[in-house]
């Protein structure tokens, strides 16, 4: 939950160098609203103390030892994803940018901004805003509009890979997803690993939110032209199931 205006906004900062976490820390420490309640010097002791404090934003390098922050970042933002995690670092490149954002980051600055430029970072992802550096804007906006021209991944996905795509995004477990479709948990779980890596997500619940994108996406579009494939047709096919898939009984 986000601080209240009555509440400082409860910052962890986390950054392998000393004199640049102390600076950073002496910093927040003379700003209004702003307590500073951790510090950490690696992504271990980051992952931990986040889920021990709870802070409400917590500040962090990319190039961070142990486990480097973008990994944190992933496993911050799985187990407490009301923690808004706010990237400072020295690399301004598009691949860390795009790959912070993917993890869960809400924010991305570099550490030749400003200071107000922390604080008002700090501020904003704290009341569930994004925040990034104009370089790290346009990192994003680049890597967006190849991935608009881009085909759809979803393309990329077998048949099989499609049927326990939709069960997964209608709520059922590997062992109920085995069941229906006759194949072992173990072979649903491939499957998934699998198309979730080919739809670059993480979760069940990005499974979810993708295929609500996508739908989202077909209806703006308008109907499928005459003699689609009804599986295309209604984008991931994600919410209702046009066939019985008890009726498939090969197992790939």
């Amino acid at each position: 939950m986000s601080p209240t205006k009555a509440s400082p906004i409860r910052v962890l900062v986390a950054d392998d160098h000393v004199l640049v976490r102390s600076g950073i820390v002496g910093l927040l420490r003379t700003s209004p609203g702003i307590d500073v309640v951790a510090e950490a010097s690696d992504g271990i002791e980051t992952t931990h103390k986040t889920l021990e404090i709870r802070p409400d934003v917590v500040v962090l390098d990319v190039s961070i030892p142990g486990l480097n922050g973008i990994e944190a970042t992933r496993r911050i933002h799985a187990a407490l994803p009301q923690v808004r995690i706010l990237m400072l670092t020295m690399h301004d490149e598009e691949e860390y940018v795009v790959r912070a954002v993917r993890a869960g980051a809400s924010g991305y600055l570099t550490k030749d901004g400003t200071a107000s430029e922390l604080i008002a970072g700090i501020r904003a992802v704290s009341e569930g805003k994004s925040y990034f550096s104009t370089p790290a804007r346009k990192a994003i906006d680049r890597a967006g509009q190849r991935r608009a021209g881009a085909e759809d991944p979803y393309g990329e996905l077998t048949q099989r890979e499609r049927e326990v795509f939709r069960l997964v995004v209608e709520g059922k477990s590997n062992a109920e997803i085995a069941g229906i479709l006759s194949i072992s948990p173990k072979t649903v779980d491939n499957h998934r690993t699998r198309l979730m890596n080919k739809l670059e997500v993480h979760s069940s619940a990005d499974l979810v939110r993708y295929a609500a994108r996508r739908t989202s996406l077909r209806l703006r579009e308008g109907p499928a032209p005459a003699g689609a494939p009804a599986s295309d047709s209604a984008g991931c096919g994600g919410f209702r199931r046009r066939q019985s898939l008890r009726d498939r009984r090969r197992e790939f």
